[in-house]
């Protein structure tokens, strides 16, 4: 009675969600990836930060370019033209042309700087490397997320599985039970115990159903998406490796974490170069053309404006800056230090994941092998244990230990799919290459 009763609330439940039209749609792994990619958090930033770096080299190839700015202005004075009137016993005499206008026109170049729009240009396109391969490693980084999700959901499926199984078998043994105390076969605890075992797996299949809604929405959250969504099945084949961990190892110093250090390496160089030249002198040519006039409305043209020009070459040499720029030399300095630092840590670190990785992917490897013989032999050894247990050739607590292992047989083998799963999707992130 129970189990229908068990059965019509998940009914109930799954066509309520219906109902709201919230049944969560299945999508694939490749689909996952790529929706995470478009609308993760990290990888909104990263292409924000591209966006960035490649305007900062426009930016510095316009210090190439000539600054230029034009003026224009028009002022009247109060009161009647042609009038005169007493302000503080002055007496002011009103013009005749009250307006007043002014336009003008300037340009200004810098001739030499000490290279240091050339050292600014090479940092921006330093800088636009690294953001590019930051990106790239938020792609990857972001992929590994999506991944990890998509299979959590579907370690949440298999442990549903799993616990409707557990469910099923604890009901079988619980009429068992019952019908042989009943018959005087076996003792009232039996059926105690079977109840017991019942309602901890009626727990578990509430357990797994919490569980794998809390997935899926992990899984919604990660991809971006508005509507609720779920892991479509993947092939039960052999999680495999296309390269092996001599090639792997190769691939580490173009993975995207090296690149990225090596690429901070490159725009803290060039920011050295950039804190060198303020101690070399700069050239500048301006040049300037003005006209004001007065006249009786505000007037721009030629003819009504008296114009004047003028060109200037300046030099400036700063002689000394309060240690300004000996601050600067040595922040940039310190900054290639630790750029230097942070690429060796990069290297380091990258074959140090790659060996736990491969370690897990292996270990996983072995615990699948090792967990699905054990769950044959857990399987094999619970049904004897039943067939005994109705014969009287054994006890209820022996049926309950077997299933006990049985369960537990079930969800390791889950774990180990989903561990080597995971591992093969670290690599990748690692390697920045799909495996």
């Amino acid at each position: 009675m129970r189990r229908i009763v068990l059965f019509l609330s998940a009914l109930g439940l799954f066509a309520g969600r219906a109902a709201l039209g919230d049944v969560p749609r299945a999508i694939t792994l490749d689909e996952a990836v790529a929706m995470a990619q478009k609308n993760a958090v990290s990888m909104v930033r990263a292409e924000g930060q591209t966006r960035s770096a490649d305007a900062g080299v426009r930016s510095a190839y316009g210090a190439f370019l000539p600054s230029l700015s034009i003026s224009a202005g028009a002022s009247r004075q109060l009161g009647a033209a042609g009038t005169t009137r007493v302000d503080n016993g002055q007496i002011i005499t009103q013009a005749p042309e009250p307006w007043s206008s002014s336009l003008g026109l300037g340009a200004s170049l810098t001739l030499f700087d000490g290279g240091q729009r050339f050292f600014e240009l090479s940092q921006a396109k330093a800088n636009k490397s690294s953001a590019q391969v930051a990106q790239q490693s938020a792609t990857w980084q972001v992929a590994l997320t999506a991944k990890q999700a998509f299979f959590n959901v579907l370690a949440a499926s298999e442990i549903q599985s799993a616990a409707a199984a557990q469910l099923q078998q604890a009901t079988r043994q619980r009429v068992d039970a019952i019908a042989r105390s009943r018959a005087k076969e076996a003792t009232r605890s039996d059926s105690l115990r079977a109840e017991n075992q019942v309602r901890a797996a009626q727990l578990a299949v509430l357990q797994a159903h919490t569980g794998r809604a809390s997935a899926e929405a992990a899984l919604a959250r990660t991809i971006g998406s508005a509507t609720p969504v779920t892991a479509t099945s993947v092939s039960e084949a052999p999680v495999a490796l296309t390269a092996n961990e001599d090639a792997l190892a190769a691939m580490l110093d173009q993975s995207p974490v090296v690149r990225s250090a090596r690429a901070d390496l490159s725009a803290a160089q060039e920011g050295k170069k950039v804190s060198w030249a303020a101690y070399l002198p700069s050239v500048t040519a301006s040049w300037s053309r003005s006209g004001g006039g007065t006249s009786s409305v505000p007037d721009w043209t030629a003819s009504s404006l008296d114009y004047a020009g003028s060109m200037r070459l300046s030099l400036n040499f700063p002689i000394f800056d309060q240690f300004n720029r000996d601050q600067r030399v040595i922040q940039s300095d310190v900054a290639v230090k630790n750029a230097e630092a942070e690429v060796r840590d990069a290297q380091l670190a990258a074959k140090q994941s790659l060996t736990d990785d491969l370690g897990a992917f292996r270990t996983a490897e072995e615990q699948i092998a090792s967990q699905t013989a054990s769950l044959l032999a857990a399987e094999e050894d619970l049904r004897v244990q039943t067939q005994r247990y109705a014969v009287g050739g054994s006890t209820l607590l022996d049926v309950l230990a077997s299933q006990t292992q049985l369960d537990q047989a079930r969800r390791d083998l889950i774990r180990a799919r989903y561990d080597q799963r995971v591992a093969k999707a670290e690599i990748e992130a690692l390697v920045g290459k799909s495996l």
